[in-house]
């Protein structure tokens, strides 16, 4: 999705270009959208401003007002924007875009993609192939001890706490989140790091001496119902019964993987388009809990300063996901079993699958004919 420039070199071989796309087509609409905004002089969001704007954005095929203060850091920054832009003047020239993503999950985003946009706006066909995950892992020693732990636990019992490979917190929220998790007398599981002071370079790292940053008796008080890890397996964690919620950093993956196992998620948004994620799934979609609606800042942006989280809002949010009976919960149940079927012979994806497989051989073969 960043290698746009690589159409040049498919055109110079007669070669069809298609894309693919591994984020969802909320975020793929929303570019489309940006960039004809910003074509047409449409396009007023400026980095200065954006995270305190009361203005809402109508994107084609949300179903509801998306609320510029939700939109990425990229889309609004000087830098950045005219970049993002680019790229989605290039996707138009595909052929086809394949989207990590599923029918069910996304339909009425997808069916604007499907109908090519609207008159003034031509989008290739997009293909739903999703959710493509990686779904085999290899534990260490450590994480096997993890996993033990967990097969101990009684069924949905355990909150996962996770915010991926770029994911880390100041030492002011470890304190908060240990506070929350404490009071919310729920069983937790905590990947634990801290925040990078240049994480484009350096990538966040674990607390060397966890009784620094944590609460002073929190990790005795908490012995028996909690524990606190560095990096963890997340995809054979997710797979375990004892998972009854999962707070996370909202990367794609992460959702597709917490879809599939049917583990209902709390959202916390930290950098790239994450903020449109949490909105899509806790407001368009009702598949995850709001922690907070609106976050400020992006760990990678490193622009605008990120808000510390109260330890009251994350216990509200930790004490919501784990409702067992919750709509949430139910809702986030019925879209796994729509994952898994979608995958299968006859299912959305496999059927998608198999209309690109038509649709290259038909452009292949028409250059090729030309050539001979």
């Amino acid at each position: 999705m960043f290698c746009t420039s690589l159409i040049d070199v498919a055109n110079e071989f007669h070669v069809p270009s298609y894309l693919f796309y591994t984020s969802n087509a909320g975020v793929l609409a929303l570019g489309f959208h940006v960039q004809h905004l910003y074509d047409n002089n449409n396009y007023h969001v400026r980095e200065s401003d954006f995270e305190d704007s009361e203005a809402e954005l109508v994107i084609p095929g949300l179903t509801r007002p998306y609320p510029v203060k939700c939109l990425p850091h990229g889309l609004a920054s000087e830098l950045w924007l005219p970049i993002y832009v680019n790229h989605s003047r290039r996707f138009k020239e595909m052929k086809g875009i394949l989207v990590n993503t599923v029918a069910e999950l996304e339909p009425y985003v997808l069916e604007y993609l499907w109908s090519g946009g609207d008159t003034n706006i031509i989008i290739p066909q997009a293909y739903s192939v999703g959710p493509l995950l990686h779904l085999e892992h290899q534990v260490d020693e450590t994480q096997v001890e993890i996993l033990q732990w967990l097969d101990e636990q009684p069924a949905r019992s355990v909150v996962f706490l996770c915010f991926g490979s770029m994911g880390g917190f100041s030492e002011d929220q470890v304190q908060e989140l240990a506070v929350a998790l404490e009071r919310s007398g729920h069983t937790f599981l905590w990947s634990l790091r801290r925040s990078s002071p240049n994480i484009l370079n350096i990538h966040p790292e674990e607390f060397k001496n966890l009784e620094e940053v944590l609460p002073k008796g929190f990790l005795e008080r908490t012995q028996e119902r909690g524990k606190v890890v560095g990096w963890a397996p997340q995809v054979a964690i997710l797979a375990n019964q004892a998972i009854g919620g999962f707070v996370t950093h909202c990367g794609w993956n992460s959702l597709l993987e917490s879809l599939w196992f049917g583990v209902p998620t709390a959202a916390w948004p930290l950098y790239a388009e994450q903020k449109f994620n949490a909105f899509e799934m806790v407001e368009e979609l009702g598949l995850a809990v709001q922690i907070k609606r609106y976050w400020r800042g992006d760990h990678l942006g490193g622009v605008a300063a990120v808000d510390l989280v109260k330890a009251e809002e994350i216990e509200r949010a930790v004490r919501c996901l784990m409702e067992q009976d919750s709509e949430v919960s139910k809702r986030v149940k019925e879209m796994s079993k729509k994952c898994h079927a979608a995958l299968m012979d006859g299912g959305s994806s496999r059927i998608a699958m198999q209309k690109f497989i038509q649709d290259v051989v038909k452009n292949i073969a028409l250059p090729c004919s030309q050539i001979i």
